[in-house]
């Protein structure tokens, strides 16, 4: 998964304490079941090092839906809202995303949605009555 990174931020709509574990999946892509597993193995094993580092972030750390707010207010366009969002397909259990199984039927449920409308809009094209509306327009 070859994604580009962006800004570290804490992700609050993640969050199940602060958002700096779910931030920190999101910034390196992955499951964030897997952060919280190391950052409190690292806070039963070390001996404070890592509940420091969790503070620091926290107070460092800007939430993410405070610069999504800051970059819509600045005039700097983020990504288009579209009803159909990005796949991501795991390569590796660690990874963010869909199992391969999944993002097949996931693909294969918007195909057929696409095909439905595509049928749809031929139907509408060859009916007679957009051929008489064609002719009055034209007149």
């Amino acid at each position: 998964m070859t994604k580009a990174r962006g800004e570290l931020l804490r992700d609050d709509s993640n969050a199940k304490i602060a958002g700096v574990c779910a931030g920190i999946a999101d910034y390196f892509g992955w499951e964030v079941w897997l952060v919280r597993i190391i950052t409190l193995s690292g806070l039963f094993l070390g001996s404070g090092f890592i509940f420091m580092l969790y503070i620091a972030a926290w107070v460092v750390l800007e939430k993410k839906s405070l610069a999504q707010a800051k970059q819509k207010t600045s005039g700097v366009s983020s990504k288009t809202l579209t009803k159909e969002r990005h796949i991501e397909v795991k390569t590796r259990v660690w990874q963010r995303g869909e199992a391969p199984k999944q993002a097949l039927q996931h693909l294969s449920h918007q195909f057929n949605d696409i095909e439905l409308r595509l049928r749809d809009i031929e139907r509408h094209v060859t009916s007679t009555k957009f051929q008489l509306n064609k002719e009055f327009n034209n007149l």
